[in-house]
């Protein structure tokens, strides 16, 4: 018979050691990207704040049209 279970030992234990040490990676980044997703984050926002306040003035209708 042959002993499989050393060897599924020694792959589990291999994924976690570390053989070469990883390099730095230089991160550059673009600043069109960043200016690009902070419009849409603006945007986002203001459609959100737009919703919620059509939202808010519908209830107040609905409400104001129930009571008088």
């Amino acid at each position: 018979m042959r002993n499989t279970g050393l060897s599924v030992r020694d792959k589990l234990v291999e994924k976690y050691l570390d053989k070469e040490p990883e390099e730095k990676k230089v991160k550059s980044t673009n600043i069109n990207i960043l200016l690009n997703r902070i419009k849409t984050n603006k945007k986002n926002e203001s459609r959100k704040k737009l919703y919620f306040s059509a939202a808010v003035s519908t209830g107040l209708l609905l409400f104001g049209a129930l009571i008088f």
